[in-house]
């Protein structure tokens, strides 16, 4: 059985209000030994609440996006290695930002990518509610156009395509690397980790964040997701049938349209 030591990395924009929780959550996880919180062009007091809750912080003077984040965060640590003289983290934990206490419920993710039995798990999250306490919505175009293209891509059938809370290896990150941008970063990480011939691991864990509606909000969400998801596919080579069928789809092309102002 292999051990190492395991770094925390959140993206986050404006979350002064969970990013506190969060941390300090993230910091009391089995073998974590560094949280790393990158502040991605926040116009709160996210990056003070974080340091205060005692992660590191980086930051971004714009949003760019949290695929560029997680990389901002992992390079911080690669340089934070050397300059203090370091065991390097042989693992990467990656979570959201508005997880707040339930962080706590991560611990699954890491057991197995530590022991060398994973090289990438990912959290399969209890079904979601908004904060009025309604379902999350959405009609599943998204999460069903992730799902199939990672399995006509890759072969691996996921349940959690787009689920942000990961643990994965240093060697898997940098197999992953560059990662997909956007909203895109987990179903380009998926299938590249699978195409390595590593081992990925869906885990069920008790987590809560932010949940979006069927609002115009949650709309225009989901089709920033789906732009972003649809582009790292067709990056790993899904293209003709498949992506016409999902552009031609009337509320996919309906979400386009919202999502260019037309």
């Amino acid at each position: 059985m292999s051990t190492g030591r395991v770094a925390c990395v959140i993206p986050a924009k404006n979350e002064e209000t969970t990013i506190a929780a969060t941390v300090a959550a993230a910091r009391e996880l089995p073998q974590v030994a560094t949280v790393i919180v990158v502040d991605d062009g926040s116009s709160d007091g996210t990056a003070q609440h974080a340091t205060a809750a005692g992660a590191i912080v980086v930051g971004h003077d714009r949003n760019r996006g949290k695929a560029a984040a997680i990389e901002s965060g992992v390079n911080a640590l690669g340089v934070l290695e050397q300059r203090d003289n370091l065991p390097e983290a042989t693992a990467i934990l990656l979570l959201d930002a508005d997880l707040g206490e339930s962080a706590a419920g991560a611990a699954p993710l890491i057991g197995p990518v530590v022991s060398g039995a994973a090289a990438l798990t990912i959290g399969v999250l209890p079904a979601q509610t908004t904060d009025d306490g309604s379902p999350a919505g959405g009609h599943g175009i998204v999460l069903n156009t992730a799902r199939r293209g990672i399995e006509e891509l890759s072969g691996f059938s996921a349940r959690a395509p787009l689920s942000g809370q990961r643990c994965i290896t240093r060697r898997a990150f940098e197999l992953a690397s560059p990662l997909a941008a956007g909203f895109g970063i987990e179903v380009g990480m998926t299938i590249d980790v699978v195409r390595a011939g590593l081992t990925v691991q869906e885990i069920d864990v008790d987590l809560q964040h932010r949940a979006t509606g069927n609002d115009l909000a949650g709309q225009l969400h989901r089709a920033k997701q789906l732009k972003d998801v649809t582009r790292a596919l067709t990056a790993r080579g899904l293209i003709g049938q498949t992506t016409g069928e999902l552009r031609s789809h009337p509320t996919v092309s309906g979400l386009l349209d919202r999502l260019r102002g037309r």
